[in-house]
């Protein structure tokens, strides 16, 4: 499949050239137009199991979409609900990835994904929840963010520390721990940053430029009576 991501600069889509035959999986509201060549299916990746676990513990769709050219070649036009950013990301077997609740919009054939349950410590202060979307296999995944996506390069023990409302996606690989922002919950609440995420390398962690919560947060304060 050939793919190009356009308009990367603001509101990016990505072009798909599908050849008759290939398949291309994506959340279920992702597809923006298709061509007449193209089917369309509903799918629960895994199940039911896993289609409810992806819905209620990771918020992702319930349902995917596979778009299908099951007549001949065609192209599909994708996108995403927030305006921010996308990016491909190119698997070959080797580590796969953690993506963040909300990060995923689609895949190549060959790519699978799962929830995958974080520890006590780190599902219970990650502010993100206990499950995490685990991807894993050889193809093209396609992130998206809320603002544009930034990496960060970790050299081997090289940390950092991310506020977790910003994380998009990272090696499964990778070390992490979740901690208090500051020496105490007051001091935390008072900052703004209560809890964040060290990382450890070597890796690389995709991160957005703002943080779905603290807009949420922002449009519940400008609504009359909230």
């Amino acid at each position: 499949m050939k793919y190009e991501i356009m308009y990367s600069e603001a509101f990016p889509i990505v072009k798909c050239q599908l050849e008759r035959g290939e398949k291309l999986k994506a959340e279920s509201d992702a597809m923006i137009t298709m061509s007449a060549t193209i089917d369309v299916e509903g799918k629960l990746n895994g199940g039911l199991l896993s289609g409810l676990a992806r819905k209620f513990l990771t918020g992702e769709s319930f349902f995917c979409q596979e778009l299908i050219a099951s007549r001949g070649a065609g192209e599909v036009l994708l996108g995403h609900s927030l305006p921010g950013g996308i990016l491909d990301l190119a698997l070959n077997g080797s580590y796969g990835w953690r993506v963040q609740k909300g990060s995923y919009m689609a895949s190549t054939e060959g790519i699978e994904f799962d929830t995958k349950m974080q520890n006590l410590s780190k599902g219970l202060f990650s502010g993100e929840g206990f499950f995490i979307l685990n991807v894993k296999g050889s193809g093209t995944l396609f992130v998206s963010s809320f603002g544009a996506i930034h990496p960060l390069s970790l050299a081997d023990g090289e940390e950092i520390i991310i506020d977790n409302g910003n994380l998009v996606a990272w090696p499964d690989y990778m070390d992490y721990t979740i901690e208090k922002a500051s020496s105490g919950w007051i001091s935390g609440i008072k900052s703004g940053e209560c809890l964040v995420t060290r990382f450890r390398g070597p890796g690389t962690v995709l991160i957005q430029t703002r943080n779905p919560s603290g807009f949420e947060a922002w449009i519940r304060s400008m609504v009359p009576g909230k």
